[in-house]
């Protein structure tokens, strides 16, 4: 076992494949209920749950089973949000929760969330202790006497205490003559997300709630937005909510079946939630990869804007360490930090629509208050990461970009995290200058990674 388990988001790859094996699984299991014991916490209970995908069957059983023969109590939920594991763990005094899937990813992917106590991602400290235990442990090694052996109970009225709680954050806000479509993405809102909509009195438009093991994420959810884009218009629907795999993120279209960027979420979030004096410090914290545009809609409206690397887990830590309230990513990451412990898509959803009722406005004419730069982001395929500084083409490209666009754009270049990829990002007033600098990026990275 040589490769690293753990990633910017947990454990993920390839099911079936290491390390998303039942072996793995199985083992992870034994070493997170030996880390949980020998850091002091005295509660025997874990919750699981799972998305969608086929594999998310054989990865329960084993966790589970490494889980119990440790002595732990296992409370499976079932396909459920990753947020909503998150909360309950939290909300039903669990020692840690476990959350099985890979996000936006294909079915043929999955992975493993870890949470603790308090219902955030555990640390990268503790990550690497469990990740060290997990190298030193056998299927075998420890056994306990029977008599100390736990259990493993499946929770039925999970997703009724997820709804009512997210129903609660936007204080149950009527919905009636609204017509909405939802998009699950086949993922693990399929039930819950529709539901909460009609019983606030929406109507419901529902689609990718059908999952079969392999659909998720499949030319549907908040990868495809353009798919509820589309029914928005065929159905005359005031808005569009499309949610990824796992339903940590959320996309939402307009009336006219326009994609609303997720940069222009977080501005009108922002302004509204700073209207109402709950924006903590006046501050909004996004990533590196939010748009130029935002900081300056920020600071038109008295708002500061503080930058983290990319992810939700760097935008949470930011917004612990220093007392903030809200911010995300453009990618439909939201953290209302009043409510949530990490990015939640349904919930995020139901406080937009809440601004959207106190202002009797559309998700349109809420989202005017930002003007974005043009922008082009390219996903490029490798074979390897190696150090961008020993790229000498890309190297002088991006020192001639940063010298030509001055205060007009900018350039970010940045490997995956979770993904063998590059990540090329461009802003600039002049489209053209985009589309040519990215063109330029991208024909360096071919040439000097093979």
């Amino acid at each position: 076992m040589k490769q690293k388990l753990f990633g910017t988001d947990g454990i993920r790859g390839r099911a079936n494949e290491f390390p998303i094996t039942a072996e793995v699984a199985l083992l992870l299991g034994k070493a997170v209920a030996r880390v949980l014991r020998s850091s002091g916490v005295n509660r025997n209970r874990v919750l699981v749950g799972k998305d969608t995908r086929i594999s998310g069957y054989m990865l329960e059983t084993a966790l589970t089973s490494g889980l119990v023969s440790m002595g732990m109590d296992v409370f499976m939920v079932g396909p459920m949000p990753t947020p909503a594991v998150a909360h309950l763990t939290k909300s039903m005094g669990a020692a840690a929760g476990i959350m099985i899937t890979a996000s936006h990813n294909p079915y043929e992917d999955n992975g493993m969330k870890i949470f603790g106590p308090d219902g955030y991602k555990l640390s990268d400290e503790l990550e690497a202790t469990i990740e060290r235990h997990v190298r030193r442990l056998e299927p075998e090694s420890d056994p306990l006497p029977a008599r100390q052996i736990g259990k493993a109970h499946r929770i039925e009225d999970a997703r009724g205490r997820y709804i009512e709680f997210s129903k609660q954050t936007a204080d149950n806000v009527p919905l009636h003559g609204l017509k909405v479509v939802v998009d699950c993405g086949h993922g693990a809102a399929y039930f819950i997300a529709p539901l909460i909509f009609k019983e606030l009195g929406a109507e419901v438009i529902v689609t990718g709630c059908q999952p079969d093991g392999i659909n998720i994420n499949d030319g549907c959810g908040a990868l495809y937005p353009e798919t509820a884009g589309e029914l928005v218009r065929r159905h005359n629907a005031d808005l569009g909510i499309s949610f990824d795999g796992d339903a940590d993120r959320v996309i939402f279209t307009d009336a006219s079946g326009q994609v609303v960027s997720g940069d222009r979420i977080l501005a009108l979030c922002a302004i509204s939630l700073k209207e109402q004096g709950k924006l903590r410090h006046d501050t909004l914290v996004a990533t590196v990869m939010s748009n130029l545009g935002l900081r300056q809609a920020m600071t038109q409206h008295g708002i500061k804007l503080e930058t983290t690397a990319v992810g939700d887990r760097s935008v949470i830590e930011c917004i612990r360490k220093h007392g903030y309230s809200f911010g995300g990513e453009n990618s439909g990451h939201l953290i209302f930090a009043d409510h949530a412990t990490t990015g939640d898509g349904i919930l995020s959803a139901l406080q937009v629509l809440r601004m959207m009722h106190s202002r009797n406005a559309t998700i349109a004419q809420l989202a005017a208050v930002m003007h974005e730069y043009p922008t082009q982001l390219a996903n490029i395929p490798l074979s390897s990461k190696p150090p961008l500084e020993s790229l000498p083409k890309l190297q002088l490209l991006m020192t001639q970009a940063t010298q030509e666009f001055g205060d007009d754009g900018r350039h970010l270049i940045r490997y995956s995290g979770t993904e063998n990829k590059i990540r090329v990002l461009v802003e600039h007033k002049d489209v053209e200058q985009v589309r040519s600098w990215v063109s330029k990026f991208a024909a360096a990275i071919q040439e000097e990674i093979r």
